[in-house]
């Protein structure tokens, strides 16, 4: 199978199976949908939308959280996990937003990444979704199933971006990440995983 025959093959499985793949974090703007991803690290989608509702009833916006106690955060978000850390992140990044962006959440990698809590990979998610912006957000689900598709060496999940930047088309990025974790959950999971029952790695993948 040749690389232009390997790609149709991946994104013609994937088009049919999650045509419109929804973005698996509730949110209403870039601010929630910023906290929610910073929730979500070592944290499933399911668990976030299950805490971010109080949270975000609490308060919804930078100029509200900055005023809430961390303490008072941290009791909601506990059941995500690394709740000392991640309060702490969410309740000075509200603070910077609202001192130094005006209350809105930056949109470029640089700025976002400045913020506390934010990595490349959440900073990805917020320009990708919130903003539009090409990016290639690689968590658990796609660095796995970029090494079994033979896509990436997956030594590093700062390698898997690049190498699925430079396979993939850049106007399907936004897309297809999102569709790639959906098939990674429901298709190619980490443990029960069977390559034969697998039709993309049936074909193109490891053995």
């Amino acid at each position: 199978m040749t690389k232009q025959e390997k790609r149709e093959f991946i994104t013609q499985t994937l088009d049919k199976l999650y045509p419109n793949p929804p973005i698996p974090l509730d949110h209403k703007d870039a601010y929630t949908l910023l906290i929610a991803v910073l929730l979500s690290a070592q944290c499933t989608d399911v668990r976030v939308n299950q805490v971010t509702p109080d949270l975000f009833k609490l308060a919804d916006n930078p100029y509200s959280m900055s005023k809430v106690p961390v303490e008072k955060i941290k009791e909601i978000i506990r059941p995500c996990g690394l709740s000392p850390r991640k309060s702490s992140a969410i309740s000075e990044l509200s603070k910077i937003l609202v001192e130094k962006y005006d209350g809105k959440v930056p949109n470029t990698f640089e700025d976002l990444e400045t913020l506390p809590g934010v990595g490349h990979k959440t900073a990805s998610v917020v320009m990708s979704q919130a903003f539009g912006f090409p990016a290639f957000p690689v968590d658990t689900h796609i660095h796995r199933l970029a090494y079994r598709w033979k896509l990436s060496s997956g030594k590093s999940v700062e390698q898997t971006e690049k190498d699925l930047k430079k396979f993939f088309q850049e106007d399907i990025w936004n897309k297809l990440h999102l569709q790639i974790i959906y098939y990674g959950r429901e298709f190619c999971m980490a443990r029960t995983h069977n390559a034969n029952n697998c039709v993309i790695c049936s074909k193109i993948g490891r053995k």
